[in-house]
């Protein structure tokens, strides 16, 4: 199996997202993962459709579109954790394994024994990743929690959505469940860089991840706008709170997104739309001026767009060098020009549909090249494989 990590093999006890996530990714990377499921119902988002992949009759299956978003590439065995041979199983799993994803309740492991401490006594070079809603201490440490809750105390809603006195305004949460994915995305740059360490000491590391933690974390701008002005940030719809022109602005067919990122981009748009005298303002020469005067700028945008069609406008700033583009749908993504030349998109074999779209990895190696990946298990796929790999020799009764 190509891929940096094909020789690491890992372990994901983990459901929903976040750490089916992280597992992704290293499968991606080309580890062998195993994911552990509950006999007969399996992962949670095995449930969350509408909508299904449909068989080859056209009949829907039992995978949703979510669960298929997040589990590529892994192989998948049925365990009744409550039960010793289940347990079991898992601890000789641990044993050959490099890294371990679980996501249960604080405590929860434990009495399987099957926590950090228990199955570091079997492989001592484990690396054993726990993802919670707010980590293994504090007050809110027993507390269950989902993306959209985090996403709301963690500070993210307050600054995404439109204005309270704009038309619909209220706080908003992000269209993806952004908080999960960086968590995943935060355990796996822990699980690796322990690896690392792992190399060079030959021991192993117990990894503490809190989705409350990472969404405090990746407050980034909003959180130091606070930090160094005493202000709380407010909700500015599409608006950047520190760079303007960045926002929506009306064309004569529709809108399209202004990203200008400096004031020499801002000159070179001035051009692009007939006003060059606006790069020479005293209230919009400079990005500070631009943000303080963003209402009346953005005004003078809108009217000077309204006048052409939206293709003509990104052209134009295209060959200007000023960043702009439209405001794609889903399908219009996967057509894009440039998505299609990176093979974003790509088909897999799936023992029910015949094939099944996948988004693909978007990290390119040239020197070890990533696998096509391979579909998301059935529930219980690789059970019997995955057995005899171990030369379990067991009741049957985990399935």
């Amino acid at each position: 199996m190509p891929g940096p990590l094909s020789h690491i093999r890992v372990l994901d006890l983990s459901r929903i997202m976040a750490g089916p996530w992280s597992a992704q990714i290293l499968a991606d990377l080309g580890a062998d993962v195993v994911k552990v499921e509950r006999p007969g119902v399996g992962d949670d988002t095995r449930a969350w459709g509408p909508p299904f992949l449909k068989d080859a009759s056209g009949a829907d299956t039992k995978e949703a579109g979510y669960y298929l978003s997040v589990n590529r590439g892994k192989r998948s065995i049925a365990l009744d954790l409550d039960k010793p041979e289940g347990q079991e199983i898992v601890r000789q799993l641990a044993a050959r394994s490099d890294i371990v994803l679980e996501n249960f309740k604080v405590g929860t492991l434990k009495k399987f024994g099957l926590d950090y401490e228990s199955l570091r006594a079997v492989n001592p070079r484990l690396i054993y990743c726990s993802i919670t809603g707010f980590g293994q201490t504090g007050p809110k440490k027993d507390h269950a929690a989902y993306d959209f809750m985090i996403q709301a105390m963690g500070g993210l809603m307050s600054v995404t959505g439109e204005p309270d006195d704009a038309p619909g305004g209220k706080p908003q949460k992000v269209g993806v469940p952004i908080t999960d994915i960086m968590t995943g995305m935060y355990a796996t740059i822990a699980v690796l860089a322990a690896l690392a360490r792992r190399n060079e000491t030959q021991e192993g590391e117990y990894v503490d991840i809190g989705m409350l933690d990472v969404q405090v974390s990746f407050l980034a701008n909003q959180a130091m706008n606070h930090l160094v002005s005493g202000k709380t940030p407010q909700r500015t719809g599409n608006a950047h709170p520190n760079i303007q022109p960045q926002d929506v602005f009306r064309t004569a067919d529709g809108h399209m997104v202004l990203v200008v990122g400096n004031d020499g981009q801002f000159e070179k748009f001035c051009v692009v739309i007939g006003r060059p005298e606006l790069a020479r303002d005293e209230r919009y020469a400079r990005n500070s001026g631009r943000v303080r005067h963003r209402a009346e700028l953005t005004a003078i945008i809108n009217e000077a767009l309204g006048a052409r069609e939206m293709s003509h406008w990104i052209a134009a700033c295209e060959a200007a060098g000023v960043p702009a583009g439209p405001i794609n749908t889903i399908p219009m993504v996967f057509q894009d020009a440039q998505v299609r030349h990176r093979e974003m998109l790509v088909e897999a074999e799936h023992p029910l549909a015949g094939s099944v779209p996948l988004v693909a990895s978007p990290m390119k190696f040239a020197n070890n090249p990533l696998a096509k990946p391979k579909a998301p298990p059935l529930l219980g796929q690789h059970t019997q494989d995955i057995l005899r790999e171990i030369g379990w020799s067991g009741p049957a009764s985990h399935t």
